[in-house]
């Protein structure tokens, strides 16, 4: 692998900081349908996250009811449009629009994918998988560096889902997610949910996976529900839905991984069948109780270990 030094002008010790002033508590992403109940309940949780996409005009009621949600709790910003693992140059109008968007709600977090959405000008409205070879990592490496100097701020990249693996890649997914934010100082978005889905597809070990990942730099974490189906083989094929609860293995996954890493701000996704704000609330209470227990286990054992003076 080139080991070649950090691109300016993130030094590589910045990646060892946490990029983001996120609470380490659970949130849940932001629906249109759920607007005039959160801003009637105002309910305890630790943030909301928007996609950026869907925010990226001037003016209407997205920004009507998120400028008074704003308000009230911190905001995680997620982008799925800037084909960071494209090979081609980067949208330099959707990088303006994201440009704009943070900078009227300077959100704690901006995250996007280790993955490519678009080609020859068009738009796939996919995130797809790329090869893990020297040349994609140098492309990736300047996208992120570019990102980056341009919004004036560290990103948050998030672990892909895929289905497919190239036989032309060198390197496995986590030693190449280590590279790039040794060389771009960018924070990691560990998403649970795609660890699983994926080591599922390729028959890989999740926990292995996670513990081969630069844990330092996991800045937030997130939590969905995937959907079973088959391939044209009829083996077993997980995708990334984010259309039901949580699962139990990836409940037990986010358990594991938190004991490596301690608490660490929680999303819970849930993008098509939309249930009633009180179960995803649930599920963020979850999430957090699992975070205070890791908490309590963690100063008791302290405290047993205490040397007496």
């Amino acid at each position: 692998m080139n080991q070649s030094p950090a691109h300016p002008p993130f030094e590589v010790g910045a990646a060892l900081a946490a990029p983001t002033l996120l609470p380490n508590r659970a949130g849940i992403g932001l629906k249109p349908e759920h607007f005039r109940d959160v801003l009637a309940q105002k309910p305890a949780l630790g943030f909301f996250e928007i996609h950026a996409e869907n925010y990226m005009v001037a003016g209407g009621p997205y920004h009507h009811y998120l400028e008074q949600i704003r308000a009230h709790y911190p905001l995680s910003i997620h982008g799925v449009g800037l084909s960071i693992g494209g090979q081609e140059p980067l949208n330099e109008a959707h990088l303006t629009r994201l440009a704009v968007l943070l900078a009227r709600y300077q959100p704690e977090s901006f995250s996007e994918h280790l993955a490519w959405s678009s080609h020859g000008g068009t738009f796939l409205n996919d995130l797809l998988p790329l090869p893990y070879t020297d040349n994609t990592l140098e492309v990736v490496c300047a996208h992120i560096d570019h990102v980056q100097t341009r919004l004036g701020r560290r990103m948050l990249l998030e672990n892909p889902a895929t289905y497919v693996e190239f036989s032309t890649s060198t390197m496995t997914e986590t030693d190449f997610i280590g590279e790039v934010i040794r060389r771009t100082g960018c924070g990691l978005l560990l998403d649970v949910n795609n660890v699983h889905v994926t080591c599922s597809n390729h028959g890989d070990n999740p926990r292995a996976y996670i513990q081969a990942l630069p844990l330092q730099a996991i800045a937030e974490i997130h939590l969905a529900g995937f959907a079973e189906e088959m391939d044209s083989t009829g083996a077993p094929l997980l995708i990334d839905s984010h259309g039901s609860p949580v699962a139990p293995c990836v409940w037990e996954l986010y358990g594991f991984t938190l004991g490596l890493t301690g608490p660490k701000p929680t999303l819970i996704e849930r993008d098509s069948n939309l249930p009633e704000l009180a179960v995803l609330l649930a599920e963020a209470r979850h999430a957090e109780t699992r975070m205070n227990h890791l908490g309590e286990v963690a100063a008791s054992s302290k405290a047993l270990n205490r040397v007496p003076a």
